[in-house]
């Protein structure tokens, strides 16, 4: 297990043993995502990738209000990378574990813009 020290200074265990990584200053959820944002970054460089966008913001299902009007959060779902190849949006999501939020999520991506969400 991987072990980060809080500020309080308690030892917080990872739950899918993923470490925190900071490149370019930018900050991953894994060693993964920041190795796919370096893969990227080359394909970018290269000219293969255009519009490289990092944690875009989708809207799944707008804020709504109970019957006694208290609000319901919306819902949203975090792309960890959004670009363009060959004049086509690629929205990928890295995974270590595939959750159950993701595949509900993804298949709410599809469902509400019409996008596949590519998983690495």
């Amino acid at each position: 297990m991987v072990a980060v020290i809080t500020a309080r200074g308690r030892k917080k265990i990872s739950k899918y043993k993923n470490v925190k990584t900071v490149v370019d200053g930018h900050k991953f959820d894994s060693k993964k995502e920041a190795r796919r944002y370096q893969a990227l970054k080359l394909l970018l460089q290269a000219g293969q990738i255009t519009d490289l966008e990092l944690q875009k913001r989708y809207e799944l299902i707008p804020t709504q209000r109970k019957s006694d009007g208290t609000a319901v959060r919306v819902v949203t779902y975090y792309a960890d990378f959004v670009y363009m190849r060959d004049g086509v949006q690629v929205v990928e999501d890295v995974k270590g574990v595939r959750t159950d939020v993701f595949v509900l999520k993804s298949a709410l991506m599809l469902q509400v813009h019409g996008i596949e969400v590519q998983e690495v």
